[in-house]
């Protein structure tokens, strides 16, 4: 994350930031704050307050990760170097509203169903380069990050079935083939094949878009077969806000929401001097 921060700064800065050089002395030394414009859950403070120490910037007050925030409210208060604060400016803006949007997205499909014993998680749906930024921020906003990369677990999805031939043949080679120390997990689009990937030991099996109706015949048999209990079941494709409690409420145990990430939109914030 570190190393991406110094790349967006590099490619901000260019070959130097000639209007801040050109009007604001070198040694001028400023009070400035972020200020929100906007409704949502904060994310991605401490990175920034980081991010502000390492070039010398002092922090004189700060908003907490995961506050509730409104218009008006000032997130972060600095005092430094003129130049120094504008060189970073847009980086710090850029992030800390993504982020908050991020968080503040997880956060509403959260609460939406909170009485409900479901885990809400974000995929890799993810901004180029900036992913470990939008999963950190999902775990702010209150929901699961599920994947980080390829190498966290097996999720077996369509192409890979396509390949291997059926998704029972796909999870038995997967079984035979990883470690017993990473999950595997499997993505299905049919009762039946569902029901197999039950009773052959997948830790999870996520449903792929499914509608309610369908999810619940899955659930259903699972239950007839007393097999329910052997894998966790993810909900998966298209979900939105206004149906993810009709997949909450029949009892599976993940939804996962790629508009998390690929569909929220950033908070607005602004720097004042």
């Amino acid at each position: 994350m570190d190393r991406i921060i110094e790349y967006m700064l590099a490619e901000d800065e260019g070959f130097g930031d000639i209007t801040s050089n050109a009007v604001v002395d070198e040694d001028k030394e400023v009070d400035a704050q972020i200020v929100s414009k906007d409704t949502g859950i904060l994310a991605g403070i401490n990175i920034i307050k980081d991010l502000f120490d390492e070039y010398g910037v002092v922090i004189s007050s700060c908003m907490e990760e995961g506050s509730e925030i409104s218009p008006k409210d000032v997130l972060i208060s600095l005092r430094g170097n003129a130049r120094t604060i504008l060189l970073l400016e847009r980086t710090a803006l850029n992030l800390l509203m993504r982020m908050s949007g991020v968080a503040s997205a997880a956060n509403h499909y959260v609460d939406l169903v909170k009485d409900y014993d479901i885990r809400v998680a974000g995929t890799r749906k993810t901004s180029p380069a900036i992913g470990k930024f939008d999963k950190y921020a999902l775990n702010v906003g209150g929901a699961d990050t599920h994947r980080f990369g390829l190498d966290d677990m097996v999720l077996i999805k369509d192409n890979h079935i396509a390949v291997c031939g059926t998704p029972l043949d796909a999870l038995l080679k997967a079984k035979a083939n990883t470690s017993f120390s990473k999950k595997i997990e499997i993505e299905v689009e049919t009762l039946d094949d569902a029901v197999e990937c039950v009773k052959n030991g997948a830790d999870i099996v996520m449903l792929d878009n499914l509608s309610p109706a369908e999810v619940s015949e899955v659930i259903d048999k699972l239950n007839d077969l007393n097999i329910r209990q052997n894998s966790l079941i993810e909900v998966s494709g298209g979900i939105t806000d206004k149906t993810i409690v009709d997949y909450a409420k029949l009892g599976v145990d993940i939804v996962s929401i790629g508009a998390l990430t690929h569909s929220s939109r950033s908070l607005n914030f602004s720097m004042k001097f």
